[in-house]
């Protein structure tokens, strides 16, 4: 492949302008499908809060040693791979401020979906890329992913109507930030994810910041400053901490519950909250069954359902409970990768999408 690290220009969640960086990646292959190559707008999975572990920077290493002990996997690069061979072009966004001053803004909903439209935009006008501004465009993610990609399908229509998307595949998605935090609340390993959220409200709404320091203990402000510049994947970072939020907390509450309980913080949670807007492309929703997140994605499914949006929901059983730090959710991204690519070639080729409103699973 040929690859082109850049900037580009994009939309913070106030909508003020901001910059962020992206990786192009051109295959050397033939595209195999039907007219011109497409371009996937890829949103990636879970990286972490630090430049070091931005996909531009993780995508030529795939692997990066951590201190004190431990080993990040860049595990994109599967899935990458697996487009560039079908001759698909890939544009990874690396979202807000994780390859940029700033804080990365962990399931940011607005930001997110910014930053994977923009990417789209730049990579059709990249020299050289042999792209124009109607080029076809597929939007794609899994997990983190997955939810970049729901809401870049949301402000699609407003944000960037000129841009010529086929469809978007949406893998494991979390529904906002605040669901994120009640379902993953005490389990092992998530405790950096939940902080890096907590980081993101709090740099983005400065009207949070007070309320979060009144609620936090000294624990619970250390693992926030802790988690700036960590990158996901860290298991002595993870499982050292600890996972109940009420240990956080001056109260003993836990954070949903501060939440709830403060009007700025709860004003700026349900902001992240993805399913307020149908999308008006093809959608196809692919969860685990047995992944603690599937009632979130079944939810996003019949919302979109009811906006008249053509939704397929993929429930895949093929994969039992899984808990701990290598959850169901995270073994269900690879059987997503080999099954999501037919659905995304099919839209490339005008294929009339299916759908199963009608009987969700």
């Amino acid at each position: 492949m040929r690859s082109t690290r850049l900037t580009y220009a994009s939309s913070d969640t106030h909508d003020a302008p901001t910059t962020v960086v992206g990786t192009y990646l051109e295959p050397t292959a033939p595209w195999r499908g039907p007219g011109e190559r497409p371009l996937v707008a890829y949103a990636g999975g879970t990286q972490g809060q630090s430049p070091e572990c931005a996909p531009s920077a993780m995508v030529s290493q795939v692997v990066r040693f951590q201190p004190p002990a431990d080993v990040v996997f860049e595990y994109d690069v599967m899935a990458i791979q697996y487009l560039l061979a079908q001759g698909m072009a890939v544009m990874m966004t690396d979202y807000h401020d994780l390859a940029a001053p700033g804080i990365h803004n962990f399931l940011n909903r607005k930001t997110q979906g910014y930053a994977v439209l923009d990417a789209a935009r730049a990579a059709l006008h990249l020299p050289g890329s042999g792209f124009h501004p109607g080029s076809p465009v597929v939007l794609y993610g899994y997990s983190q992913g997955g939810m970049a990609a729901a809401a870049a399908a949301e402000l699609q229509p407003a944000y960037a109507p000129e841009l010529n998307i086929r469809g978007a595949y949406v893998g494991g998605p979390p529904v906002g930030p605040a669901e994120y935090i009640a379902r993953s609340d005490g389990m092992p390993g998530v405790a950096p994810a939940i902080a890096w959220i907590l980081n993101g409200i709090a740099a983005d709404y400065p009207e949070t910041r007070p309320v979060l320091d009144a609620a936090l203990n000294d624990t619970g402000k250390a693992i926030l400053n802790n988690s700036i510049g960590k990158c996901g994947g860290g298991l002595s970072n993870a499982l050292t901490q600890p996972q109940h939020t009420s240990r956080w907390t001056t109260s003993g509450q836990p954070i949903n519950a501060v939440i709830d309980g403060s009007p700025e913080l709860k004003k700026a949670f349900d902001e992240q909250r993805l399913g307020g807007t149908a999308p008006q492309v093809p959608v196809r929703i692919y969860s685990a069954r047995n992944d603690d997140m599937f009632p979130a994605s079944r939810g996003i499914a019949a919302s979109w359902c009811g906006g008249g949006t053509p939704v397929q929901l993929e429930a895949d059983a093929g994969l039992p409970p899984i808990s701990g730090f290598l959850s169901t959710h995270d073994m269900a991204f690879f059987p997503s990768v080999t099954t999501s690519v037919p659905w995304v070639t099919d839209r490339l080729a005008g294929v009339p999408a299916p759908v199963n409103c009608a009987a969700l699973p």
